[in-house]
């Protein structure tokens, strides 16, 4: 029976087509004096600007009056649509520590999102800081530990890091209330505005939604394998109905939601997601999703990038593991304006690719 079941899905993996593709590992063009780390997140803008939020810099930790503050472990870069150098945005920026993903928005401000710092934080199209979700982990606690439900941690903003200790009866890894996030990974929107953040590499295994101003209006899922749950919420997309989609890591599917939270659907055979991107769409071509998969630590024994539609048909794939160009090692971040072309930010190997795939 195992047997049987093995061939079966060996079967179809085999079946999934090879897309055609090309691919650019030297996009970007950034001065000699200055370099890219991790790539935690890149996007463009309507003007096809391209950003990107890096772990490289010279991280260092200050005294304050309670506890230490950490920053500039991740910094925050502008390049124009030819990869040419423009600024870096957000210098000694608070909640800059460990980036593990950046989005555009529809009205190109630009949200960065940071693990360490469990923090979301918006800039506007000038590069000022318009909005910031989610307080820092304190680094040392000076202050004696208040007893579990009470006091600092139960309400929105509370202790930063969330923690999912199921305070006050909740399940176990559903998270506290508001924007006390426990190593979030991801930013979307729905056509109204509202945001939503998957906050599940920490503790809390949940998806959190605020209006357009970041007031928190709801948040569901929590820690296991059934329908709702998850096992670390490391990608969002959301379609033109306001379906979202969340890449379920550990449990190597995707789930779709009704904005309200109620759980639709779910599909595999994607392999182990890392990043997702939903392509805008058009009355004479559908939406589709693109989901990176990476079946190792490394990202550098096992990768692909796969073209699914809505329904989780898969279209095909293309890439594999490696550093050559058109390889890729943990395509942690993808961005996609368009079925066609897309943008791949790689952990492993300190870069960015434009794929373009062929007609």
């Amino acid at each position: 029976m195992i047997r049987a079941l093995l061939f079966l899905l060996l079967a179809v993996q085999a079946a999934v087509p090879e897309l055609r593709f090309e691919a650019d590992a030297e996009v970007l063009k950034p001065p000699l004096d200055v370099y890219l780390g991790e790539v935690g997140g890149v996007a463009a803008n309507s003007r096809g600007q391209i950003f990107v939020y890096t772990r490289t810099g010279h991280p260092y930790a200050t005294l304050g009056d309670n506890r230490t503050f950490a920053r500039n472990g991740s910094r925050l870069f502008e390049f124009d649509r030819s990869g040419k150098f423009v600024r870096e945005i957000g210098q000694d920026v608070y909640g800059f520590n460990a980036a593990i993903g950046l989005r555009v928005d529809p009205s190109d401000n630009v949200w960065t999102i940071d693990a360490a710092a469990s923090q979301v934080i918006k800039f506007d199209p000038s590069g000022r800081v318009a909005l910031v979700l989610g307080r820092k982990p304190e680094a040392i606690g000076v202050r004696p530990a208040q007893p579990a439900g009470g006091g600092a941690g139960s309400g929105a903003g509370g202790a930063g890091a969330g923690g999912g200790s199921g305070r006050g009866g909740a399940t176990p890894g559903t998270g506290t209330p508001g924007s006390s996030f426990s190593r979030p990974a991801d930013v979307a929107w729905d056509r109204e505005g509202n945001i939503y953040v998957a906050d599940g590499l920490g503790n809390n295994n949940r998806i959190a939604k605020f209006d357009r101003d970041g007031r928190f209006l709801a948040h569901w899922g929590s820690t296991g394998a059934g329908p709702g749950q998850f096992s670390g919420v490391k990608a969002l997309a959301i379609d033109a109905q306001g379906n979202i989609y969340a890449a379920d890591t550990g449990n190597k599917r995707v789930q779709v939601f009704a904005p309200d939270g109620a759980f639709k659907s779910q599909f595999g055979n994607v392999g182990k997601p890392l990043a997702m991107c939903i392509t805008p769409g058009t009355p004479g071509s559908p939406q589709y999703l693109f989901i990176s998969h990476a079946g190792d630590e490394d990202g550098m024994e096992d990768a692909a990038i796969y073209k699914v539609r809505l329904d989780g048909t898969i279209v095909g794939k293309f890439g594999t593991a490696g550093n050559r160009p058109g390889e890729f090692g943990l395509a942690n971040s993808l961005d996609c304006h368009s079925e066609h072309e897309l943008l791949v930010g790689e952990l492993t190997n300190w870069r960015v690719q434009r794929v373009l795939l062929k007609r």
